[in-house]
C-alpha cells in the first residue's frame, strides 16, 4: 500500500517530471524553431531568392538540416541519452537526475519540434505569401509578420504534441537514472514488484498527457476564434 513517503515520493516524482518536460521543451523549441524556420524557407517550395547563387545556398543549407533532422530523429531516446553523457556531464555535472536528462531531452527533441514546424509553416496560404512579397516585404518581415502569424494555430497545437512525446521520453529516461516519474516506476514498480506503484506513476503520466494537451487544444480553439 501507498504510504505517506510514498506519497510524497511521487509528488517530488511529478514535480520533477513536469519540471523536465517544461525545461526540455522551452530549449527544444529555441534550436527547433529556427531550425524548421530555415527548412521551410529554404526548401524548394518555400520562399525562393531571385538570385540563383542564394538558390544554391538554399539548397545546400537545405540538404545538410534535412540531414541532420532525420539523423537525429532516427536515434532512439535511450541510446541517445547514452552518447550524449560527455556533453551532459560538460553542461550540468552529472550524468543522472531530472536536470541532467534535460539535455538529452532537448537534443531528441529539437530536431522532432523543427519538423513539426516546418510543417506547420507549409500549410500557410501562397498567396498570402506572394501578396507580401508583392508589397515589397523582406525575407524577415514575411517570417515575423506572415507566417508566424497564419501559422500560429498550427504551431500552438505543435507545442501541445510536442510535450505529450517529450513527457514519454522523460518518463524513458528513468530506465538510467533520470528521476521523475518514470525513475520510481522502474525502482520500486518494476524492481521491487509494488505493482501498485508502477500503477500510480502511470495514471499520474496520463492525467499530465491530458492536462497539457487539453490546455493546449483550448488555447487553439480560442486563437481559431481571433482569426475568425
Amino acid at each position: 500500500m501507498l504510504d505517506k513517503d510514498m506519497i510524497w515520493m511521487l509528488v517530488e516524482g511529478t514535480r520533477d517530471t513536469l519540471y523536465m518536460t517544461l525545461m526540455a521543451t522551452l530549449f527544444g523549441y529555441l534550436f527547433g524553431l529556427p531550425m524548421g524556420i530555415t527548412l521551410m524557407v529554404t526548401a524548394k517550395e518555400g520562399i525562393q531568392p531571385t538570385s540563383r547563387v542564394k538558390q544554391k545556398v538554399y539548397a545546400i543549407i537545405y540538404k545538410v538540416l534535412d540531414v541532420i533532422v532525420n539523423i537525429a530523429r532516427s536515434i532512439p531516446f535511450l541510446i541517445l541519452m547514452i552518447l550524449v553523457i560527455p556533453v551532459t556531464k560538460a553542461i550540468v555535472g552529472k550524468s543522472y537526475g531530472s536536470a541532467a536528462t534535460i539535455v538529452p531531452l532537448t537534443i531528441a527533441a529539437a530536431p522532432f519540434i523543427a519538423r513539426m514546424v516546418e510543417s506547420s509553416l507549409q500549410e500557410v496560404d501562397r498567396g498570402v505569401i506572394e501578396a507580401a512579397q508583392s508589397m515589397g516585404a523582406g525575407l524577415w518581415r514575411i517570417i515575423w509578420s506572415v507566417l508566424l502569424v497564419e501559422a500560429r494555430t498550427s504551431l500552438l497545437i505543435g507545442v501541445t504534441i510536442a510535450l505529450g512525446t517529450i513527457l514519454g521520453y522523460s518518463a524513458m529516461a528513468g530506465a538510467v537514472g533520470g528521476g521523475g516519474l518514470g525513475d520510481i516506476a522502474i525502482r520500486y514498480g518494476y524492481y521491487r514488484y509494488q505493482t501498485d506503484v508502477m500503477l500510480v506513476t502511470i495514471v499520474v503520466l496520463v492525467v499530465l498527457v491530458q492536462i497539457l494537451q487539453s490546455i493546449g487544444m483550448m488555447l487553439s480553439r480560442k486563437l481559431d476564434r481571433r482569426r475568425a
